[in-house]
């Protein structure tokens, strides 16, 4: 192989392999593109989530196509998806399941009663975490959350009802950190 040939193949390689991870979430280098059942998803935005000055994790945004309004997008009966990678050894699951009750009650404006066991079931996943942990809460429509732990499927929560209150933790009008909403948001 000539060095022009050479030059050629390692510049695609570069090119393909920087864009495999396009999206930058607070310097943790996340895919720019996700699958929600058959559909394509891109990312919209990601950030970190920090706690008294630590970041304890990173989440990305993936909608069909990229949107600012968070309304829309957590009432959307559509194909989408949220990333979140832990970040700090900090992050327990006892920890995780207390900042997700609160992220729904803060969500559900305090009515969690008709997601309570479908809440509980979400909270049970979180058993085996550690720095580096990703979560994908994938939205199908029709067939519900699906959750995965490191790409393996740990269970799917049917309900419109239940997405709209787990995007509204990020996404809602009481978001777990409102910079992380707007970043989120590609704001």
């Amino acid at each position: 192989m000539d060095l022009r040939k050479a030059f050629v193949l390692a510049f695609s390689l570069f090119f393909l392999a920087s864009s495999a991870f396009a999206l930058d979430a607070a310097g943790v280098k996340l895919p720019d593109t996700m699958k929600a059942g058959d559909q394509n998803l891109v990312g919209n935005g990601g950030g970190k989530r920090s706690k008294f000055g630590m970041k304890v994790y990173v989440a990305a945004l993936y909608l069909k196509q990229k949107s600012s309004d968070a309304n829309m997008i957590v009432n959307a009966d559509e194909p989408m998806a949220i990333k979140l990678q832990v970040t700090s050894g900090l992050v327990t699951p006892d920890k995780m399941k207390s900042a997700i009750d609160e992220g729904f009650e803060s969500s559900t404006g305090g009515n969690i009663a008709p997601l309570k066991s479908r809440i509980d079931t979400f909270t049970s996943l979180f058993k085996d975490l550690s720095t580096g942990t990703v979560y994908d809460y994938v939205y199908v429509p029709g067939k519900g959350v699906e959750i995965y732990q490191n790409s393996k499927l740990l269970s799917t929560i049917q309900g419109l009802d239940f997405k709209k209150a787990l995007f509204g933790i990020w996404l809602g009008k009481s978001p777990a950190q409102k910079d992380l909403k707007e970043k989120m948001l590609g704001k």
